[in-house]
Order: C-alpha cells, then sequence, then structure tokens
C-alpha cells in the first residue's frame, strides 16, 4: 500500500530527502576591481558576474553534488533573482517542494567588491531570507523529520532556525549546526540540539571570547562549546584542517588537511559543511575522524577553483576512495 494512498505512487520513506537544510539563498553580485574605493569615490572594475550563494543554499549544492538526496527549505523574492536561484537548486538536483517566494522583500543578495589582493567588501540584505516562518516549516515538517540530516546556520532568522533544530531534533534526525554568521549571545538551545556544531576559528572566537589561530586555541575553544552541551564540536582552520571532539571522546584531536594551492576561498566552509553532512547521512558508520578528513579533501578541492557553488566538486571528479 501506497504511502500516499494512490495506487503506483513510490512509498514516502524512498522519496524522503537524506540531507535537508533549513536556511539562505543569495544572489551574489561581484565586481573585481585593482582596488577598493573610497567614500564617496567611483572607480572603473574590470569584470563583473552574478553568482549564487548564501550558506544554506551552498551547503546543500555540496552535499548533492556528492549524491546526498536533498532537499531545501527556504524563502526567496518573487523577482527574476528569485526564478533564477530556483532553477539553480533544480539543476543541482535539490527538491524544491519547500522554496517559498514572497512578493514582500526581494531575493538575498550579497553586493561584493574584490580587488587585486583577493581582499573585499561585502554588503549582505538577506530580504525574504527573514521572512522563512513558522508556518513554512509546518508545511515542510514532514520532510525535515524523515532527514537523516538537517543543517542550519544563522543567514535566516536565529528563532526559525532553532524551530528548525528543534524539530528534527525531536525526530531523532541529526542535526548540524553552523553557526554563521556567528553572534556573541547565542541562544543556550542552540548547542543542546546540536548533534554537531560547526564553526571557523572566527565564530568560535566570537561565542567563546578565547583567541583562536592555532589547533592548540582551537581545542581550548572547542572545550568549552563542548560544555555548552553539544553532542560534537569542530572547529574548522582553514588551510590548517580542522579540530574536533565530543562528549565521548572530550580530548581535542587535530586533523590536517593536504596543502594546496588556493585560487579562491569562497565558500570554503559551506563545502566542508555540505561534505560532513553527506557523510553523516550515507556513512554513519565512519569514523568522525575519517568524515572530517574527508571532508577537509573536498573543501581544498574547492579552493582550487573561482567562484562559490561553482567551485564545489561533484562525485564523478573526486577519487573513489572517498565514496
Amino acid at each position: 500500500m501506497a504511502a500516499s494512498g494512490e495506487p503506483g505512487r513510490p512509498r514516502q520513506e524512498e522519496v524522503a530527502a537524506a540531507v535537508v537544510v533549513v536556511g539562505s539563498c543569495m544572489t551574489d553580485l561581484v565586481s573585481l576591481t585593482s582596488r577598493l574605493p573610497k567614500t564617496g569615490e567611483t572607480i572603473h572594475g574590470h569584470k563583473f558576474f552574478i553568482g549564487f550563494g548564501g550558506k544554506g543554499a551552498n551547503q546543500c549544492v555540496q552535499a548533492a553534488r556528492l549524491g546526498a538526496k536533498a532537499s531545501i527549505v527556504c524563502k526567496v523574492g518573487k523577482d527574476s533573482f528569485g526564478n533564477d536561484y530556483i532553477e539553480n537548486l533544480k539543476q543541482n538536483h535539490i527538491s524544491t517542494e519547500f522554496t517559498y517566494q514572497t512578493r514582500d522583500a526581494a531575493t538575498g543578495t550579497a553586493s561584493i567588491i574584490v580587488n587585486d589582493e583577493g581582499e573585499n567588501i561585502i554588503v549582505i540584505v538577506a530580504g525574504a531570507n527573514l521572512l522563512l516562518n513558522t508556518e513554512d516549516l509546518q508545511k515542510a515538517a514532514s520532510v525535515i523529520s524523515r532527514a537523516r540530516v538537517m543543517i542550519c546556520q544563522l543567514e535566516i532568522s536565529p528563532a526559525t532556525s532553532l524551530e528548525a533544530l528543534t524539530m528534527a531534533h525531536s525526530s531523532g534526525v541529526t542535526t548540524l549546526f553552523n553557526p554563521a554568521p556567528a553572534v556573541a549571545d547565542l541562544d543556550p538551545q542552540f548547542y543542546a540540539l546540536s548533534s554537531v556544531f560547526c564553526c571557523n576559528e572566527s565564530e568560535a572566537e566570537i561565542l567563546t571570547g578565547l583567541a583562536v589561530s592555532n589547533p592548540t586555541e582551537a581545542g581550548k575553544a572547542a572545550l568549552l562549546l563542548l560544555e555548552r552541551g553539544c553532542q560534537v564540536v569542530v572547529i574548522t582552520l582553514g588551510a590548517s584542517g580542522c579540530v574536533t571532539l565530543s562528549q565521548t571522546e572530550p580530548v581535542p584531536k587535530h586533523i590536517p588537511t593536504e596543502a594546496v594551492k588556493a585560487v579562491d576561498t569562497t565558500g570554503a566552509g559551506d563545502s566542508f559543511v555540505g561534505a560532513l553532512a553527506f557523510y553523516l547521512a550515507y556513512y554513519p558508520n565512519l569514523p568522525m575522524e575519517e568524515m572530517l578528513k574527508r571532508s577537509n579533501f573536498i573543501a581544498a578541492v574547492s579552493v582550487q577553483a573561482t567562484g562559490t557553488q561553482s567551485s564545489y566538486p561533484y562525485k564523478k571528479d573526486l577519487p573513489p576512495a572517498l565514496f
């Protein structure tokens, strides 16, 4: 008997997404210039392009490109950027059943100016992302409760992220929380609801008040975060790999990554989180250390190409040993 009650329809368990992201979509408007302009100054840039970004969608795209059956719960504007974003998700084989469009705000945008040294200034207007609400989550409750892994960040309203984590946690879903962009006064419930709490060094500094510039310091910060109630803490350190510890193994472990020539590090953290979600969903019996090694490798591949989602590798382009 089909779960939907209709003959011939696949059973609901089979069509559920394994990785569900409740998070943001942003359109990146990128201008490349020789130097950053001063206040009131107009300068000529040499290249402009529009890219797809937003931490939620980035993480979802990387998980999907590794082969995860993925779905995103998000909100974009009823505008050309929103329409293009939905098309981008579909092209990445991500379910858009719970991608909502609103007339009340524009699709989220990031206006980015990058100079020749790779330094940038960014203005983010979250727009429609901040309108994702309880009602939207309730409509997506079935896909959230049947996921293997759910990912959240802080580019949508924190209350919505917290509610999504609560829903997933109460259904026994593994929760992967990426507190980015970080806020110093993060609601303590976020820690208790995180199966895996994953942040980078600057986010760890904001959350703990400790300096984090090397694996030893990251270990101290991770211990403090663990004490707040997460099951596993991962702090990413860019080219230095990452540090992890857990309630069952509360001794910090440094997992280095191989040295590569970075071309563009934008979105590397999201590549790492998306890869980690894929391994948590499809290889749950792998040791955490091995999942992190593989996620490090995938993020290192992404920094060797330009752009954000455009730099994320597909399963077919990666060594078979990763799968």
